[in-house]
């Protein structure tokens, strides 16, 4: 599979495939290459036109439609995000002082048991 992604590499750059260039592609990608196997392929190519051929398999190939983008948040809703996350932090703040309230009138009832 490298081979033909070395091939198409070269296509795509406007250059010739040849043994040289499929094994200096290789050889830049970490990979060894075999001799016969490249002169295997440019022999198979040497009949193919590759534009014509990938202009036939690009339906098969061809992304998935893409899923729908995200609806925008209306003005008016954005316009009241701030207030709501404002109204949050009272509303936790103000549960943290009934619950300080309530710890503080518990210990008030154990300190008159031990009076």
């Amino acid at each position: 599979m490298e081979y033909i992604y070395a091939a198409l590499l070269l296509h795509d750059s406007g250059k010739e495939i040849t043994e040289k260039g499929i094994a200096a592609i290789m050889k830049a990608a970490g990979t060894e290459s075999d001799k016969g196997r490249i002169k295997a392929l440019i022999s198979a190519l040497s009949d193919v036109n590759i534009d014509e051929a990938m202009a036939q398999a690009q339906p098969a190939y061809a992304p998935a439609a893409m899923a729908p983008a995200p609806a925008a948040m209306p003005a008016q809703a954005a316009a009241e995000a701030p207030k709501a996350a404002a109204e949050t932090k009272k509303e936790e703040k103000k549960k943290e002082e009934e619950e300080e309230k309530a710890e503080e009138t518990g210990m008030e009832g154990l300190a008159s048991l031990f009076g």
